[in-house]
């Protein structure tokens, strides 16, 4: 099940944001940079920023995320993602002996497909533990011919079996990382994500992503989300869902907290 946590972000991530605005647009020197930027203030740079398209300032703030319950098929899509850090469980020192794993709503939804889909991930399972075994007893027993003590040994065969042994594993596997973006990244990632053709896995991540950072600063994250709702516009053209009043009022639900 998806988790998402905002473990750490930037102090006061508006009024930083307004302070490298500040210095850009004035003469003031770095020793009063912060003087006088109450919240109204910041906001009004903030929007200026927003007007004018000025989106380097942004940059400045940067938003850390705890996530799991999430897909390995989506942590091909994220990764895209490239100017973020990323830190992620390691199926090369992790064993996977009772791998976790994300079942899509359509397979979910049907008895059939998810009868079969269920019956997969218990032979990917199976398939998995076994030749991670084999592989171990294989390393395990080459090591101690070397000399190798066997404490050491053990746990250095079954890393090598590990990393051999993941090939198998699917993408609906689970796993967890943490994200860290700043506050431009992460309105770029939004107008993609949050769109209603992104998929889905990636969309509902994206979607508990800006409910948190906008909880937090509200002014920076004001007019992000996905495109229809950003410029008002739809960019997808022919290819675009049709229901950008109901986006478009999903996301004035969220900013008024509902």
């Amino acid at each position: 099940m998806l988790k998402v946590d905002l473990i750490a972000y930037t102090p006061e991530p508006e009024r930083v944001v307004a302070a490298a605005a500040k210095l850009c647009y004035s003469a003031v020197g770095v020793e009063r940079l912060m003087e006088d930027l109450t919240p109204e203030k910041s906001a009004r740079f903030l929007n200026m920023l927003s007007d004018l398209g000025h989106a380097s300032p942004v940059e400045h703030a940067s938003f850390t995320f705890a996530i799991e319950g999430v897909s390995r098929a989506l942590l091909a899509q994220i990764t895209r993602h490239r100017i973020a850090s990323y830190s992620v469980q390691s199926q090369r020192y992790v064993r996977m002996d009772d791998f976790k794993f994300v079942v899509p709503p359509e397979v979910e939804a049907d008895p059939e497909s998810k009868t079969r889909f269920l019956k997969a991930m218990e032979e990917e399972a199976a398939h998995y533990l076994s030749i991670a075994e084999s592989l171990t007893a294989k390393h395990e027993a080459e090591l101690l011919a070397q000399g190798v003590p066997a404490k050491q040994a053990h746990s250095k065969a079954e890393k090598m079996a590990n990393e051999d042994a993941r090939f198998v594993l699917p993408n609906a596997c689970e796993t967890k990382m943490v994200v860290t973006m700043n506050a431009r990244s992460l309105n770029n990632f939004f107008s993609l994500r949050c769109c209603n053709r992104a998929q889905w896995e990636i969309r509902a991540l994206a979607e508990e992503m800006y409910k948190l950072v906008y909880a937090v600063a509200p002014n920076l994250f004001g007019k992000s989300g996905p495109n229809c709702v950003c410029t008002g516009r739809c960019p997808e053209g022919n290819m675009t869902c049709g229901k950008m009043k109901e986006v478009q009022a999903k996301y004035a639900a969220i900013r008024e907290g509902k």
